[in-house]
């Protein structure tokens, strides 16, 4: 990376923050015995390490500790829930609901179960990005065993109402999933009050470290799962393997950090946010806000820009890192399904930019962004015949 360019892809991944990488270098150094080996100190210091991290994880959800099993990220805890919770089950509830926009792990997953047996409804969202209740309600069934719902989409920004959809759960005896690894540190998040089940967490979007995340697993009343990986019978039986304990412990800082600061940065984030979003549309015509906008987290700018083929637009910003959707979707050439589920066509959802502020993110370089997209989408719509035929009259906006 050069040294001028500017990071905006807080959504793809977040640099870790110094005071929690300061709480994990002893534990790759001195402190660095295995939290199973129980028959000497440096085993029991690592297990306190990692009790410690799983307490202040818990706090930040509102879950009991016990609640919480560590694996390696949130694509495994999403597996883990899904998958888990399904194959556990022998019952007569072999339905399951998702969303089309969600992440695609949650949906991968949900298509693996499908070719097992399970029925699965993929409901739609509306043009904010935002399911329908109603629609929701109407396909819960005395069959439905879980419903899948991301707290705050990946792409998008936009937050889901978990709180009601939980009380439509529970009214039906469905469980309820939430894949929360985009709104962990950034809006409060209470399991109990949101009627959750199940929730997967990730350390690296919330400036802990990559390659550790968590699941929460309700005990009272206990949500049974099926585990994924056979071995030691570490975690409660959920999940073999050694934890990795400068991880846990950086993911268990990043969450005592996001507790005490968590208010106070989504405001500023937000401020940055309508600053980079007025400075575009004020120099720019034709410029689409992709999601809701108000119920959207502080940090996320999802936009869409008319007249231009937008394949060439990402090499134009070379001052500037930022994405067209999901980092896990970024090796296709296919246009968002997130952005496409919104209605947009393909047209525009290629010529769109997913806009990631946060933590270490300045006045000054929003400042840059601003002049670097305005720049780059002038100059590529100078080369669209897109644009030349919006100069003529001939196009509008059309989603």
């Amino acid at each position: 990376m050069s040294e001028a360019q500017i990071y905006l892809d807080y959504q793809a991944t977040t640099p870790c923050d110094p005071r929690v990488l300061d709480k994990m270098l002893p534990y790759f150094r001195e402190h660095f015995g295995n939290a199973h080996s129980v028959t000497h100190s440096f085993g029991w210091r690592a297990e306190e390490a990692g009790e410690l991290a799983r307490e202040q994880i818990a706090a930040l959800i509102g879950a009991q500790a016990k609640e919480i099993i560590f694996t390696s990220g949130a694509t495994e805890s999403n597996n883990l829930a899904i998958k888990g919770l399904a194959r556990c089950h022998n019952g007569r509830r072999r339905h399951l609901v998702t969303v089309a926009t969600e992440h695609k792990c949650v949906l991968e997953s949900c298509l693996r179960l499908e070719r097992e047996g399970f029925s699965v409804t993929f409901l739609p969202v509306g043009g904010d990005g935002l399911l329908d209740l109603d629609r929701l309600e109407a396909v819960i069934g005395d069959h439905t065993l879980l419903v899948s719902v991301m707290a705050v989409n990946n792409e998008i920004g936009v937050i889901q109402p978990l709180a009601e959809i939980g009380a439509l759960c529970r009214r039906h005896g469905a469980l309820l999933h939430s894949d929360a690894a985009q709104a962990l540190g950034k809006i409060a998040l209470d399991v109990d009050g949101l009627a959750v089940d199940l929730m997967s967490l990730s350390g690296h979007k919330i400036y802990g470290p990559k390659g550790v995340g968590a699941l929460y697993v309700r005990r009272r009343p206990r949500v049974p799962l099926l585990a994924e990986l056979d071995g030691g019978g570490q975690e409660r039986g959920l999940r073999s393997g050694t934890l990795p304990t400068p991880l846990l412990v950086g993911f268990g800082e990043a969450c005592r950090i996001a507790a005490l600061e968590m208010t106070e940065e989504q405001n500023r984030l937000k401020g940055l946010r309508d600053q980079l979003y007025q400075g575009i549309v004020g120099r720019l015509p034709g410029v689409i806000l992709n999601g809701h906008p108000e119920r959207r987290v502080g940090g996320n700018l999802n936009l869409s820009f008319a007249w231009l083929e937008g394949d060439q637009l990402l090499r134009r910003l070379d001052r500037i890192a930022v994405s067209t959707g999901s980092a896990c979707s970024a090796a296709t050439l296919e246009p968002s399904y997130v952005l496409r589920a919104l209605g947009l066509n393909s047209e525009l959802a290629h010529a769109s930019l997913r806009i990631g502020l946060g933590r270490f993110t300045t006045t000054a370089e929003i400042e840059v962004a601003i002049d670097s997209i305005v720049t780059a989408v002038t100059e590529q719509r100078r080369r669209s015949p897109l644009w030349a035929l919006h100069l003529e009259g001939s196009t509008l906006v059309d989603r």
